[in-house]
């Protein structure tokens, strides 16, 4: 591997963590309002 694969990847990882918390908070928004909606 170059050292301009090993970059990119460590970039694309960063990218994927972020990515994955994104997803995560915005399950939980999703929760949250189908609480609210429910009367909960």
């Amino acid at each position: 591997m170059k050292a301009n694969d090993a970059k990119r990847l460590k970039e694309l990882e960063k990218e994927n963590t972020q990515l994955k918390l994104i997803v995560a908070n915005q399950a939980l928004v999703i929760d949250m309002l189908k609480c609210v909606a429910e009367g909960n």
